[in-house]
C-alpha cells in the first residue's frame, strides 16, 4: 500500500517541489495550504496524478483544520511558514502566530494521530551573526530576528515532542534555498528570485549593504532530497537538527556577476543601507547530514541558476 504524507505549505515554493517528488515515486499526498503565499499553479503538475493528491485549503493556525488534515497519514513534511526575516522584523506578532503557534499545532496533531515522523523546515536564521562560518549544528544559537527565534522555538518543541511523546522529529536548517517557483514579486522573497526578476525586467538590482555579505545558496532539488532522506531514514531516538546547504559561501556581488554572465547581460547594481535582522555571513557545515543521511548537494550554484533562468524564459 502506498505511503500517505501530509505536506503543509504544499502549494509553496519548496513544498510544491516536494509534492511532485513524492507523487512521482507513487506516494499519496495531502496538501494543507491557505494559499496566502502558495500558488495553485504550483500544483498544476501534481494535479495530473488525480486521486493520489488531496488538496485541503486551510490554515495551520487552526488546530481543528490541522487535525483533520493529519488523519490517516504516515508522515508529515511541515513547510508552511511565514518565511521572510525582514517581514518578521516588521510584524513579529504574525511571525510568532504562524511559525511558532502553527508549528505547535502540527506537532500536537501529529502526536494525536500517532504519526511516525515529522520533518520540518527550520532555518540557518537560528545561528545569528556571531556564529563561525561554516557553522555546525552544535553552535550555540543567537537569532537576530523574530523569524529566527520562532524557528528555534520550533526546534525546542520538536525535541520535547520526541522525548515526551515519541514523535520522531527532524528540523532541517535550510540555508538560502533557490529555484523555480520562488515568488519574485514580493520584496520579502529570496534574493536570487528578486535579482533574476529585476534582470528580466531591465531594472537595476538592489543590494542592501556593500554586497560583500555571503550566503550559502542551495538548490531546491537538493532540499527536496534532504527532506525525503530525513523521512525515510531508519528509526532514531530523539530530535535531530541538520544543516541543509552546499557548504559554500558566495558574496552577493559574486552572485550578480554569475547571473549576468549566464544571462549575457550587464547588470546595473544599486546599493542601499543594510536591513535589520540580516546576518553578515552564512555558510553551512554539512558534515552531520552527510554522515547521518548520506546526503550530498548535487546541484552547483551555476547549474541551479541556469535552470532557474531557463524556467523563467519558458
Amino acid at each position: 500500500m502506498a505511503e500517505r504524507f501530509l505536506v503543509t505549505g504544499g502549494a509553496g515554493f519548496i513544498g510544491s517541489h516536494l509534492v511532485d517528488s513524492l507523487l512521482a515515486d507513487g506516494a499519496r499526498v495531502r496538501v494543507l495550504d491557505d494559499f496566502s503565499s502558495g500558488r495553485r499553479e504550483n500544483l498544476a503538475a501534481a494535479l495530473r496524478h488525480g486521486g493520489a493528491l488531496d488538496v485541503v485549503e486551510g490554515d495551520i493556525r487552526d488546530l481543528a483544520t490541522v487535525r483533520a488534515a493529519m488523519s490517516g497519514v504516515d508522515g508529515v513534511f511541515h513547510e508552511a511558514a511565514m518565511v521572510s526575516v525582514p517581514q518578521s522584523v516588521e510584524h513579529p506578532e504574525l511571525s510568532a502566530d504562524v511559525n511558532a503557534r502553527g508549528t505547535a499545532n502540527v506537532f500536537a496533531a501529529a502526536r494525536e494521530a500517532r504519526v511516525r515522523r515529522v520533518v520540518f523546515a527550520s532555518s540557518s536564521a537560528i545561528y545569528g551573526d556571531d556564529a563561525p562560518a561554516p557553522v555546525a549544528e552544535d553552535q550555540a544559537p543567537g537569532p537576530m530576528s523574530p523569524y529566527g527565534v520562532d524557528k528555534l522555538y520550533a526546534e525546542h518543541l520538536g525535541a520535547l515532542y520526541a522525548s515526551l511523546y515519541g514523535v520522531e522529529t527532524v528540523g532541517l536548517r535550510y540555508f538560502n534555498v533557490f529555484g523555480p517557483r520562488q515568488d519574485p514579486s514580493s520584496p520579502y522573497s529570496g534574493v536570487i528570485s528578486i535579482f533574476a526578476n529585476a534582470m528580466r525586467a531591465g531594472r537595476a538590482i538592489t543590494i542592501y549593504g556593500d554586497g560583500e555579505q555571503t550566503r550559502d545558496f542551495v538548490d531546491v532539488a537538493d532540499v527536496v532530497r534532504a527532506n525525503r532522506l530525513a523521512m525515510s531514514a531508519t528509526p532514531f531516538r530523539g530530535f535531530r537538527a541538520l544543516n541543509v546547504g552546499r557548504g559554500e559561501r558566495t558574496t552577493l556581488n559574486e552572485l550578480v556577476k554569475v547571473l549576468g554572465r549566464l544571462a549575457g547581460a550587464d547588470v546595473p547594481v544599486r546599493y542601499e543601507a543594510a536591513r535589520a535582522g540580516d546576518v553578515r555571513h552564512s555558510q553551512a557545515d554539512v558534515t552531520r547530514i552527510r554522515a547521518e543521511l548520506g546526503w550530498e548537494p548535487a546541484v552547483t550554484l551555476e547549474a541551479g541558476l541556469g535552470t532557474l533562468l531557463a524556467s523563467e524564459r519558458a
